[in-house]
């Protein structure tokens, strides 16, 4: 049997939750598609939970291996632990293909973890970083570690004003900003992104031009980034990666299908679906306000409650709208949003569900909680058009009569028609941006020339 030739063989590393697990994973699907050999790097705690073809899986450690950041509880520790650990077990990962016929040409690694450039570096091959955030986010991070803006951010009376960006306003940035000292550890590791950068060959954002070319451009000299976005599965976008319908990773268990036997009977476009990512816990006011707010819409429902805030839903509230909801503890949320039932995505609008929202042509509520969300939700309803923000009160609560307004504005108010009409265009260049000669897809074949002309030396 013959040995695959490989266009280079590239080792990705993703930080070891979620949200950052599917995108990297969706590159090195990318890359697979290519001829490039792919292999996923992850931490031993999910190692178990990433299965997909074409792609392998090899394990790293963070010396946490039972239980990954929950067994130890401290972000900071965390870090600390993972570098140590991570940098040697992940030269050691290198080292294993060294006298392989397909050695490692370069290292993908999540922006949080900048200490993978210096092993790729000792061993003598390229390193690429991948940011998962807006190109929007990333700018006003390296303009902070680069000492162009500081911090706290004092925006009481005027927007901040960052050639390229659109005027900010307080409630549009991510709120660490304002209070710097509220969450040091987390801080420390956006900064961190940027502390090696000069060393880098590439530097990945999943984002793509049409939809963020000025927010990236302006900060080019300091961040110059390929836009290879939105890395969402190929199957709703242009679908030249064959069965590519999920990630291909899942930290949690999945359901029956109960719900897609459920939105069958219901008319296209009539369902709202409620998520608020996997790592976003509301309070049980939080919880109640949004309850009671879809219940007095009228309209019907589907709302993924973790098990863990399972007990804050209101006394009652289950009974008395099982005729036009359904609440389940998890979802394919691609498949959700690719439903023909679902007219409406209220999202806390992290940026991969944003991305989902705009690459499937959803209109969104935006309830964003904190980091990044806060200005993702801004250029969700101002910048895109794709939907509207619900407006927190005085305590930081978006009440249910802001959620029935904002449901009822999306979904059949005035402005509806242009929303809808600009989540379709959205979609159309998302699609667009990975298809055949399209930016993003352009990018990552500059990408994979680079590598085989280096293999080929």
């Amino acid at each position: 049997m013959e040995e695959t030739e490989y266009r280079g063989h590239v080792v990705v590393l993703p930080y070891p939750s979620q949200g950052h697990i599917n995108p990297l994973l969706q590159f090195a699907k990318r890359l697979a598609s290519k001829g490039v050999k792919a292999t996923i790097a992850t931490t031993r705690y999910t190692l178990k939970s990433i299965c997909t073809a074409n792609v392998g899986v090899e394990p790293i450690s963070d010396g946490f291996d039972e239980n990954g950041f929950a067994q130890a509880k401290e972000v900071d520790l965390f870090l600390k632990s993972f570098k140590a650990n991570g940098s040697r077990t992940l030269s050691e990962l290198i080292q294993k293909f060294q006298d392989s016929s397909s050695p490692v040409s370069c290292v993908v690694y999540d922006s949080f973890l900048p200490w993978a450039l210096d092993v790729a570096k000792q061993h003598g091959i390229y390193g690429a970083p991948f940011f998962t955030n807006s190109a929007t986010v990333t700018h006003i991070f390296c303009l902070i570690h680069h000492g162009k803006l500081s911090l706290p951010l004092k925006l009481e009376t005027t927007p901040l004003l960052i050639p390229g960006l659109p005027p900010l306003n307080s409630p549009d940035l991510p709120s660490f900003l304002k209070l710097p000292e509220s969450y040091p550890a987390y801080l420390a590791m956006k900064l961190s992104q940027f502390s090696n950068l000069d060393m880098a060959d590439w530097i990945f954002s999943n984002t793509f031009e049409e939809l963020e070319a000025e927010e990236a451009r302006s900060i080019s000299k300091l961040w110059p980034a390929k836009l290879i976005g939105p890395m969402v599965p190929a199957a709703y976008l242009d679908g030249r990666i064959e069965d590519d319908k999920g990630y291909g990773a899942s930290l949690w268990e999945p359901l029956s299908d109960d719900y897609v036997k459920w939105l069958e009977t219901k008319s296209p476009k009539s369902v709202v679906y409620v998520s608020f990512g996997s790592m976003v816990s509301l309070t049980f006011e939080e919880m109640e306000e949004i309850a009671w707010g879809l219940k007095e819409s009228g309209l019907h429902f589907l709302w993924v409650v973790k098990e863990s805030d399972q007990d804050k839903l209101p006394d009652g509230f289950m009974d008395s709208t099982k005729e036009k909801g359904l609440i389940v503890t998890w979802c394919n949320q691609l498949e959700m949003l690719e439903n023909q039932a679902i007219g409406c995505f209220v999202t806390h609008c992290g940026w991969n569900s944003t991305l989902e929202g705009l690459s499937l042509g959803v209109p969104m509520v935006g309830v964003p909680k904190w980091a990044d969300q806060l200005t993702d939700a801004k250029f969700v309803e101002e910048i895109w058009g794709v939907g509207l923000r619900a407006k927190e009160d005085d305590k930081g609560v978006v009440r249910k009569e802001e959620l029935v307004m904002c449901l009822k504005e999306v979904t059949e108010g005035e402005r509806s028609q242009q929303i809808k009409k600009n989540a379709s265009k959205w979609r159309e260049l998302a699609k667009k941006a990975v298809s055949e000669g399209g930016s993003s897809d352009k990018n990552i074949n500059e990408f994979v020339q680079h590598l085989v002309q280096k293999d080929r030396q």
